[in-house]
């Protein structure tokens, strides 16, 4: 029995390994159907991120005067919100997909036989395929503007996967529940919201009292953005020792959502 149940997860890599045409073409499929019949197609994918940038740009670099100290670039604090707003939207982004994900693929999981962690890795396909896109007119922005890192630069790759890892951990717990307690999703979506303005995104957390400051380094996501501000707004390495926390709270929520995955991946296809 131990041995049954040690060998479920590298069956689990084997699945998507024999399923990896079913996935790539999902994707494909998907972001196809997505853009088919839009005039813009694929810069709705561009300009939602970009208004969402220019209204707080507008208000908080205009209207409030919003200033970053040490840097003289008029540039500054839109810099400083892409560097936090971006991926941030890639994390809310694969929570909510994930969040709903059984729900929504429900008649899907009854008519076609294909394993079913197959749908998180979709969903997370498609997530990062919008982010890059994104992240790119970004990384053009820098380097136009001569504010591209070069040697932290490569920080932003391992940052980048030790969020994609606290949000697929997190997002399959949630999908999973969500299946067995509707509420689950609804109380979270106001969660979310509250998370946002919990994590500094908009402002300067070093503009904030040292007590303040410590409570919101409780969240897991202030060091990750505090990393991504390091990389691109400062062009310095992040401190690796402050991740050390997101990355425990990442393999914790990983080995949860597994577990919780297999006990209960045969039930809720009858729950559906």
């Amino acid at each position: 029995m131990r041995r049954f149940v040690a060998a479920k997860p590298i069956n689990l890599l084997r699945s998507l390994w024999r399923y990896r045409g079913f996935v790539a073409s999902t994707v494909a499929r998907e972001f196809q159907v997505r853009y088919q019949n839009s005039l813009l197609g694929v810069l709705w994918t561009v300009l939602n991120p970009l208004a969402m940038i220019l209204i707080y740009t507008l208000i908080f670099s205009r209207v409030m005067q919003a200033r970053m100290p040490g840097i003289e670039s008029p540039f500054a604090y839109s810099i400083f919100l892409m560097s936090g707003l971006l991926p941030w939207g890639l994390f809310s982004e694969i929570l909510m997909r994930n969040q709903n994900l059984f729900l929504e693929n429900a008649n899907l999981l009854k008519k076609v036989s294909f394993p079913k962690i197959c749908l998180p890795v979709i969903a997370l396909c498609n997530c990062l395929v919008n982010f890059a896109i994104v992240f790119s007119l970004f990384l053009l922005f820098l380097l136009w503007d001569g504010h591209l890192a070069g040697g932290p630069l490569l920080a932003f790759f391992p940052v980048l996967l030790l969020q994609i890892a606290l949000a697929v951990g997190l997002g399959l717990i949630l999908g999973v529940l969500n299946v067995f307690f509707r509420d689950i999703g609804q109380f979270f979506n106001i969660f979310l919201q509250f998370w946002f303005w919990l994590t500094p995104i908009l402002y300067n957390i070093n503009l904030l009292s040292e007590q303040v400051q410590r409570y919101l380094e409780m969240n897991p996501m202030t060091p990750i953005v505090k990393a991504y501000q390091a990389i691109f707004v400062h062009a310095q390495m992040p401190d690796w020792h402050s991740l050390l926390y997101p990355l425990l709270c990442a393999l914790v929520l990983n080995v949860l959502a597994l577990r919780l995955y297999l006990r209960r991946s045969e039930e809720m296809v009858d729950e559906l």
